[in-house]
């Protein structure tokens, strides 16, 4: 058995996990691998919405274990509140969801240091959801971090108070912010208690047993390709690996065992915070795709950033994480398009590219747009790819030519009942 692939080709907010609910039900495990609760996956069924910042989203399959991978760093009150909303949902978790012990914690005062960095920034702001995302990633690599495993070590306290001091002398390098860390930290350890129930596992072994086992496996990235730490846009990126290489130093599976990889990518394109977009629209275009889409982050409420698609940026992720198959969302927000607009090329210096540039945030470069006829009708209630208007079809067409991967699902809505499939099906293991 492989373990199955579901990530974002572009800066988030793809629609991955509407996805990973609608694929959950031909898998037994769905495994996060990477990032933290800056990334908000967002569900609607049964009339009913529901967003996750850490917990998998096989999680409304009744039947399907979820793991939070090691590559995951979890903050314990973030995770609190996704329980609370499981329970007043009546979902049942219990022995449905594990925790990797090699999981790192974010404290309250990752959260005060993410803070107080940013802020010092002033109008060199990265746009970080403050969330202590990279704080804690950076005491990972510096080795001070703290891990869900610690929480059963006899001397679990005596770390955490002197990661604590470590980093209230870092934020006394910058200007004074308000923060209650008191009660943040009251917050913090009850949300500890709470975690403590949840069972957790040696989660490189977890994985590699249920292969053994002949289980079958999807792992759900966060975040985008483009905010990779190696290879997004740099420094406007999150601080762990979202392609395909995360999977296996976030869940501890060796390469030859990744097998599909299903890529998600709008059918335009957004951005929440700083940073370069080379394709967005800063006109009446660009504020009727954030009307239409509903296009505000799940995690911050802040309003996205919208442009046209970008084929240069898609064949550059999709070259990265090898994807196998494309999955095209929010094809309903461009009913009402005339012409559709793509960009298929950079003019770079002068010269034509369709390669990436080093820096998109410094190099001299624009986008080369190829126009598409649009459909300019409803696509609500399409049940079957015969029933999508002729000019959809194309457009799904272009795509799969310009960027050599078959479109197998066309999302014609946020609910997880309004996806096409594709004539050829949906091919994972």
């Amino acid at each position: 058995m492989a373990v199955d692939v579901l990530l974002g080709l572009q800066w988030g907010d793809e629609g991955k996990g509407k996805i990973v609910d609608v694929l959950a039900p031909q898998y037994d495990i769905i495994a996060r691998f990477q990032g933290g609760p800056n990334a908000g996956h967002t569900l609607i069924f049964d009339g009913k919405k529901f967003v996750l910042h850490t917990v998998p989203s096989g999680i409304f399959r009744r039947e399907q274990l979820n793991l939070i991978g090691n590559g995951v760093v979890i903050d314990p009150i973030t995770l609190s509140k996704e329980l609370d909303q499981l329970d007043a949902a009546g979902i049942d978790y219990r022995g449905r969801l594990f925790v990797a012990r090699k999981a790192h914690m974010i404290l309250p005062t990752h959260r005060l240091l993410d803070a107080a960095r940013e802020n010092a920034k002033g109008e060199r702001k990265i746009g970080s959801t403050l969330k202590g995302i990279g704080p804690t990633y950076m005491d990972k690599t510096g080795r001070n971090g703290m891990r869900v495993g610690n929480l059963a070590a006899p001397d679990f306290k005596e770390r955490y108070e002197r990661l604590k001091e470590k980093h209230l002398q870092l934020v006394g390098l910058y200007p004074y912010i308000e923060f209650d860390l008191a009660g943040e930290e009251q917050a913090w350890f009850e949300a500890v208690d709470r975690l403590k129930k949840l069972p957790f596992v040696d989660g490189e072994f977890y994985i590699n047993q249920a292969l053994e086992d002949g289980k079958k496996i999807l792992a759900e990235g966060a975040q985008g390709s483009m905010l990779d730490i190696d290879f997004g846009t740099y420094p406007y990126v999150t601080s762990s690996n979202t392609i395909t290489a995360g999977v296996c130093t976030g869940l501890g599976v060796a390469p030859q065992k990744i097998g599909e990889v299903i890529g998600i990518t709008k059918a335009y394109c957004t951005r929440v915070g700083g940073g370069p977009f080379p394709t967005e629209l800063h006109d009446a275009t660009g504020e009727f795709l954030r009307k239409e889409g509903a296009e505000f982050g799940a995690t911050t409420g802040r309003p996205r950033r919208c442009g046209w698609i970008d084929l240069v940026q898609l064949r550059y992720t999709i070259m990265l994480s090898g994807v196998t198959q494309l999955v095209v969302t929010k094809v309903d927000v461009l009913n009402n398009f005339e012409t559709i607009r793509a960009a298929d090329a950079y003019r770079v210096d002068g010269e034509l590219s369709r390669e990436l540039p080093f820096d998109l945030v410094h190099e001299n470069y624009e986008p080369v747009y190829t126009d598409i006829d649009g459909w300019n009708s409803d696509l609500s209630g399409t049940k079957s790819e015969s029933e999508l208007p002729d000019a959809c079809i194309n457009y799904v067409k272009f795509l799969e030519n310009k960027l050599g991967v078959p479109v197998t699902m066309v999302s014609t809505g946020p609910d997880r009942e309004e996806l096409v499939l594709r004539s050829a099906g949906v091919q994972v293991r």
